[in-house]
């Protein structure tokens, strides 16, 4: 089982990074918030993985945290979510984010992220809301104040009707809202912080 690697970050996108490791090249699938959190192109790179297995091929997906590996973990362990929707979830929303919505049930924000319908939210309330509480840490992440599910899910709306892509969005949107260290901010300076985050 592959742990983590380090060496040369040679190629990066949202979605996939190659590291160069003595000559080998390894294709790693990350999630838009590790890609935010990685260094320039041809410099050193640590990256934490988590090594998936199937009949037709062997999979390497790779995390900036171990929470966020942990995350990963637990929601390729709920009925009907597989590696690819885990990486997407995490894409669409921050890990201390999701922990937060989970421990507290917004099924509505859960369904705000691409991909998730309501019953694979509601089963990801009833299958994580207790394994959530017990990661490490967790206690810190879902006590920090929390810029509200309904706010955020507005506020993505608003975007994608000012002409913004989802991902341009989410992106937008969760720039802001790392800048904010968890601080509550209002819909309407969360909007106008975006469109600003958007133009750098």
């Amino acid at each position: 089982m592959i742990s983590y690697l380090k060496g040369i970050l040679t190629k990066k996108s949202p979605t996939e990074i190659i590291i160069d490791i003595a000559g080998l090249g390894y294709s790693v699938n990350i999630s838009l918030s590790t890609y935010e959190q990685l260094p320039e192109i041809n410099t050193e790179v640590q990256i934490l993985t988590h090594h998936h297995i199937r009949e037709d091929a062997q999979l390497l997906y790779g995390f900036a945290t171990e929470t966020e590996r942990e995350m990963f973990r637990l929601l390729i362990g709920v009925s009907g979510i597989g590696p690819k929707m885990a990486q997407t979830i995490l894409s669409g929303i921050r890990t201390d984010e999701l922990v937060r919505t989970i421990a507290v049930g917004a099924i509505s924000t859960l369904t705000a992220i691409p991909g998730v319908g309501k019953k694979t939210a509601e089963r990801m309330v009833l299958e994580l809301k207790d394994k959530v509480a017990k990661m490490e840490g967790s206690e810190k992440i879902i006590d920090l104040p929390n810029t509200g599910a309904s706010i955020r899910s507005e506020a993505l709306t608003a975007l994608i009707s000012l002409g913004f892509s989802r991902e341009k969005a989410e992106q937008s949107l969760r720039g802001v809202l790392n800048d904010t260290n968890g601080k509550t901010i209002s819909i309407e300076e969360l909007i106008k912080r975006a469109l600003q985050y958007s133009s750098k």
